[in-house]
């Protein structure tokens, strides 16, 4: 399994949802960067299981250990590794022979032939967000340190529903039927200077998308107005530029998302993703007895969120960040 990304900033995740521990391996971090760890756990907290109602009952601390790339509270420069163990795991609640709809237990299943972790999903779990939110917020540290840049993901929608006093009666309403709920997060970077990318292959897009498509549940991303754009006139969506008081050149729209020709513009860079609903639901689902090669009717135990949704900002504003580090 390729669990690596990056070429500058560079991470690679190790571990499994109900294995011994989850970890990552950061490389790229300048030498003498020291970074905030009270900050870290914060941003990991955000993350954790069993914080809310609304979320998995499955409780980890998520407090990591950092065992290199670490002298005297600055980076030395050489690739940093931390690991936190899975305090809460119940590996004995999944059954190999029954694949999980909408997961990848099946198409693992083949690809490994049958040596794939199906416990939570194994490697393909969302567990494994944990170290990427880990250096995330480094990435976040270095982003704002060097050019003042920001970060911020919301809830945008829930099932539909786009007003943020009902979301939590939705996810409530999904769970209270045995089922769950998906969303949309919107996130925007600010301080984002021009001229960050590459055009064609390697633009900014690019980069932030195959980091975002990298987080288990994420199955759309559009940039600016997005799948917006089909409705509108060349007119419309131009974004046409000026002069602002302080003599600088500016936009009077946004609808591009801060990036023109994989390139970033100075304006704010914004994006959307959707995140489907949670595979795993208490209500019977059709599978097969992989033993026998037969269709059944099963009923799937484990702890799962009726709604990722809440869960996974942190997650992709640590992508994002991630991705831009790149430019750093």
């Amino acid at each position: 399994m390729n669990s690596e990304w990056g070429t500058k900033f560079r991470l690679s995740v190790f571990g499994e949802s109900h294995g011994a521990v989850i970890g990552v391996v950061v490389g790229g971090l300048p030498a003498g960067f020291a970074p905030d760890f009270d900050e870290v756990r914060r941003e990991l907290l955000r993350r954790a299981p069993g914080r809310s109602e609304n979320s998995t009952p499955r409780r980890e601390g998520d407090e990591f250990e950092v065992l290199s790339g670490m002298l005297g509270g600055a980076a030395t420069g050489a690739p940093l590794l931390a690991f936190c163990r899975n305090a809460d795991a119940r590996p004995g609640d999944y059954e190999s022979h029954f694949p999980r709809p909408g997961h990848a237990d099946y198409a693992a299943w083949v690809k490994y032939g049958a040596f794939n972790d199906c416990r939570g999903g194994g490697h393909f779990s969302g567990r494994l967000t944990a170290p990427v939110v880990f250096a995330g917020a480094l990435a976040k540290q270095l982003l704002r340190e060097r050019h003042g840049a920001g970060i911020s993901a919301i809830v945008a929608e829930i099932h539909g529903e786009r007003d943020p006093g009902k979301f939590d009666g939705a996810i409530q309403s999904a769970r209270d039927a045995g089922d769950s709920a998906g969303g949309i997060i919107e996130c925007r970077v600010r301080g984002a200077p021009a001229g960050w990318g590459e055009p064609i292959f390697h633009s900014v897009e690019s980069e932030l998308a195959s980091l975002l498509f990298s987080i288990p549940a994420v199955k759309g991303v559009e940039f600016g107005d997005g799948f917006n754009f089909a409705k509108k006139l060349g007119g419309e969506v131009s974004d046409g530029l000026t002069v602002d008081e302080d003599g600088k050149i500016a936009f009077l729209a946004n609808h591009n998302g801060g990036i023109n020709g994989g390139i970033t513009n100075g304006a704010e860079i914004v994006f959307r993703v959707v995140i489907k609903p949670t595979p795993t639901i208490s209500a019977p689902q059709s599978t097969v007895d992989l033993r026998t090669n037969t269709p059944v009717t099963h009923s799937f135990r484990g702890r799962h969120d009726p709604c990722i949704v809440p869960r996974a900002v942190v997650v992709v504003e640590a992508a994002a960040a991630i991705a831009l580090a790149q430019y750093l």
